[in-house]
């Protein structure tokens, strides 16, 4: 009797193609999930950004002009950076829950458990995306002009995924062992949604906080800001280098995040 020996590269096929399978179902379900019940449904991917982004541009640009700290017409540029922060925030908020809040299933399941940290950055990432035409209605509003750095925005879509993914990883095993973990990145993040160009631009501010500028382009998700706002407001693009930096950054935050998740994961699994 002849006995054939398993392909190791078909078996790696395989499995691959069932993660896929099983993230693209995940992702489905998440997102049918996320807004049911709700009258508005999908509307709420629109309706929340731009409720809040009318809340800023009260504040900041009757109440407290900012119009030298940002650029014109300063609604669009709140929009854009709001609809940004919000999956970023999104993103790694419930990429740290991931893990711990489908317990059972991620106890029982046959694929890779970074599957579920890869769902809620793949859900939030298509939030953003269907958000999108918001910013079209504002363009075609102020009739603002689009330059060929549009080019530039499915690049900062992928910039901007890789780093809450990392993140996502890093953090999820980490709140499972330490519920302290949660709290204090809740901290962080609204900390840093002021130290990130939301409301404001790096290069505006250049002149009176040079060396605070410097440091904050090192951060990815400014990084891709000002990649979705490239088209837009063309001076609103970092020098060459930051971008360089800020890919390390990113690659090194997934790579860490893999390492923890992969060292961390028996122990969690024993926690759930």
């Amino acid at each position: 009797m002849v006995t054939l020996a398993a392909d190791p590269a078909s078996d790696r096929a395989a499995t691959r193609r069932r993660t896929l399978a099983v993230l693209n179902l995940l992702v489905r379900r998440d997102l049918k999930l996320r807004y049911a019940g709700a009258w508005l449904g999908y509307g709420w991917t629109m309706l929340e950004p731009l409720l809040m982004t009318m809340v800023y541009a009260f504040v900041f640009g009757v109440l407290l002009p900012t119009r030298d700290f940002a650029e014109t017409p300063y609604v669009l540029y709140l929009i854009t950076g709001v609809l940004a922060w919000n999956w970023f925030n999104t993103a790694v908020n419930e990429g740290m829950t991931a893990v711990s809040s489908e317990a059972k299933i991620v106890r029982s399941a046959d694929v890779p458990r970074w599957v579920w940290v890869a769902r809620t950055c793949t859900s939030t990432m298509m939030i953003f995306i269907f958000a999108i035409p918001v910013i079209v209605v504002f363009v075609l509003w102020y009739r603002h002009p689009v330059s060929w750095l549009i080019i530039l925005f499915p690049l900062g879509i992928v910039l901007q995924f890789a780093f809450a993914f990392g993140i996502g990883l890093l953090l999820s095993p980490l709140a499972v062992l330490a519920s302290d973990v949660k709290r204090l990145v809740r901290v962080l993040l609204r900390v840093g949604f002021y130290l990130t160009p939301v409301l404001y631009s790096l290069n505006a501010v250049h002149s009176r906080f040079g060396d605070y500028t410097a440091l904050a382009k090192l951060n990815p998700v400014a990084g891709s800001m000002s990649l979705f706002r490239a088209g837009l407001w063309s001076n609103d693009l970092f020098a060459w280098y930051f971008y360089a930096a800020q890919i390390v950054i990113t690659l090194l935050t997934l790579g860490l995040g893999f390492w923890v998740f992969k060292r961390l994961e028996g122990t969690v699994l024993k926690e759930l």
